[in-house]
């Protein structure tokens, strides 16, 4: 089980061939790796399993090989053109997932260096169209995290900017809190080639410039977003996890941001928020043991907006009425005021 999805592993992977497993995209949501927030959000593991299964639908048309096998529908994979009501399941090809070693406060990847096939590659791999107030990278370089050139930049951006050309950034998959690394680190850690980087950053290009067209059909911006990989029994890459959902994406409306970034703004302003930041710069491994308070529910109002934002979402995305919601642009209008 994971804070967000729980997987059902129908047949293990081994050492030379994929297994197959099966994705049940729950009602939780996390964020600033909290894990299972107290709300659950009404339909939003639908949402996400039709809205996902539209993207990998797309990329294999493209011929980018995914891990998706289908939506479930009767115990059967199914296409979304096959399907007649919402389901919250998708089949995958499952790889293998090999933590690396906690070692004190540092993991060793050395295992990496030994794997050639069939793996969850432990990198998270992120696209940045602007770099939107509340965006990681701001805090990254006040702290001296990362320098301007490290992402191409040549002077200090500010919130809300646009880039003339994205930024692609990666960061750690499998430690307990996920950090930013450089691209040079996530090649070294992963026992990755000069090559696979750079097929590893086409890939992302290709899932950008699909999600940034999709979504501005909605009238929506695509601010940034990320994938994940693995390497097939032939170490081909192949895009796994999920894709182009309102968790793995940043959207705007008119500035709005349409995402569970919402329930992120309203966190921000807790006291929970705040406790959760010091902790972590105390202790990186072990800092949701310090802290005491558990975070508050969202207030009703913001609740129903945010599970009727992934609904209509995936309605306009697919273009087929799964949901019975109003369009994207009405709810966006009235949580214009909560927010």
């Amino acid at each position: 089980m994971g804070s967000v999805k729980d997987l059902m592993v129908i047949q293990p992977p081994t050492e030379k061939e994929p297994g197959i497993g099966r994705f049940i995209f729950s009602d939780r949501y996390s964020v600033f790796d909290w894990g299972e927030m107290p709300d659950h959000i009404a339909r939003k593991g639908q949402a996400i399993c039709l809205a996902t299964a539209y993207f990998f639908e797309k990329l294999e048309e493209f011929g980018v090989k995914t891990h998706y096998r289908g939506v479930v529908s009767d115990d059967n994979a199914k296409r979304l053109k096959d399907l007649d009501k919402p389901g919250d399941t998708v089949e995958i090809t499952l790889l293998r997932v090999i933590k690396p070693e906690l070692r004190g406060s540092t993991y060793d990847y050395s295992i990496y260096k030994e794997v050639r096939n069939n793996f969850l590659i432990p990198l998270e791999i992120i696209y940045r169209n602007s770099l939107p107030e509340g965006s990681s990278v701001f805090k990254r370089l006040r702290e001296g995290q990362v320098k301007l050139s490290d992402l191409g930049l040549s002077e200090m951006p500010t919130p809300g900017q646009i880039l003339e050309k994205p930024i692609y950034d990666v960061s750690t998959k499998l430690e307990v809190t996920d950090r930013y690394i450089s691209w040079e680190e996530a090649r070294e850690i992963s026992g990755l080639s000069e090559e696979e980087i750079r097929e590893m950053k086409r890939i992302l290009s290709l899932v950008n410039e699909l999600i940034t067209k999709e979504a501005k059909k909605m009238g929506l911006y695509n601010e940034d977003g990320k994938i994940e990989l693995g390497f097939d029994q032939h170490r081909n890459f192949m895009i796994v996890d999920a894709l182009g959902t309102l968790d793995e994406c940043r959207f705007t409306y008119e500035g709005l941001p349409v995402s569970k970034e919402i329930a992120r703004i309203f966190y921000r302003k807790t006291e929970w928020y705040q406790e959760v930041e010091e902790a972590k710069k105390k202790d990186r491994v072990n800092w949701k043991a310090n802290v005491k308070n558990p975070p508050p529910p969202l207030p009703k109002e913001l609740y129903e907006a945010i599970s009727l934002i992934y609904q209509a979402y995936t309605n306009e995305l697919t273009g087929k009425k799964w949901f019975d919601a109003p369009s994207i642009t009405e709810i966006l209008k009235s949580v214009k005021k909560l927010v």
